[in-house]
């Protein structure tokens, strides 16, 4: 038997978790396993009952189960709340707190379904394109940030900052992930402007040829990434970039399908319990 925390969550969350419910009880009868299911609040629900968008027990539950459903966060009624109660604030605490720094997002054109793309058919057939994104570092949870008012008008900051160590494990994920598919490695960042970029470059780099003999590397900047993943997708096999990045690439690829709702997302660490959802994240 094994323990799922279900995070429903807000909006469409509980209709796609019901949904959601109902396969895996299939599954469960056709595969002969048992799964304890068990609701815990995240987000604008929870923020509704326990003035907090991730409350302690919530974590608790998460870090004691198996592996952790989670459906999607946030809406318009949460907006205009403080920063520290709205409903996103809850999905970086669980990141962060759950250790979850690697995140898949897998792009796969199925035949079925290649007319739910807005891009020509000649252009998505055949796409499978892995996105590994670094999920606990970056712009999001960089120091210090905030709005200050400074000559008597407001200033709003946040620090793109990468530790040299956070790069390592997500370059590690990556090179494993893009051995066990074609062999190809794409890591995107903008070094020819920014600092952290550059040593971002330069650890991939290191981490790759060193310990991933067998994976083919290359570097893209971000904005040239974002075009070609519109203009010739089939091109890449693995992307590895940062959070900000990342978290803007793999909605652009998910559109290659058709839609942010058809494709899994995994957010994975070193040890204990995964989260997995679908790959839009909003309500």
């Amino acid at each position: 038997t094994y323990q799922i925390t279900l995070l429903p969550g807000d909006g469409i969350g509980p209709e796609i978790m019901s949904a959601c419910k109902e396969v895996l009880g299939t599954l469960q009868k056709k595969c002969g396993f048992e799964l304890e299911m068990t609701d815990a609040l995240i987000g604008g629900a929870a923020i509704d009952a326990k003035n907090d968008p991730f409350p302690d027990e919530s974590l608790e539950q998460c870090r004691n189960s198996d592996s952790v459903l989670l459906s999607c966060i946030g809406g318009y009624k949460w907006d205009s709340n403080p920063r520290e109660l709205r409903p996103e604030t809850g999905l970086l605490k669980m990141r962060k707190e759950m250790g979850l720094f690697a995140n898949l997002r897998p792009a796969k054109v199925l035949p079925q379904l290649i007319d739910a793309s807005t891009l020509k058919k000649e252009i998505v057939e055949g796409v499978d394109v892995m996105c590994v994104r670094e999920l606990t570092g970056d712009v999001y949870f960089g120091t210090p940030k905030g709005i200050d008012v400074v000559d008597g008008e407001r200033v709003g900051y946040n620090n793109m900052i990468y530790r040299e160590s956070e790069i390592e494990r997500i370059a590690r994920v990556a090179g494993d992930v893009a051995s066990k598919r074609g062999g190809k490695l794409c890591s995107v960042d903008k070094a020819n402007v920014l600092d952290v970029s550059q040593l971002w470059r330069d650890v991939v780099t290191d981490i790759i040829t060193k310990e991933f003999s067998d994976v083919e590397l290359s570097h893209m900047y971000v904005d040239n990434a974002a075009m070609q993943l519109i203009r010739w997708p089939k091109q890449f096999d693995t992307i590895v970039t940062g959070n900000i990045f990342g978290d803007i690439l793999s909605d652009e690829a998910s559109m290659l399908v058709g839609s942010l709702g058809m494709l899994p997302s995994a957010s994975i660490g070193e040890s204990g319990p995964g989260v997995f959802e679908p790959c839009h994240g909003s309500a």
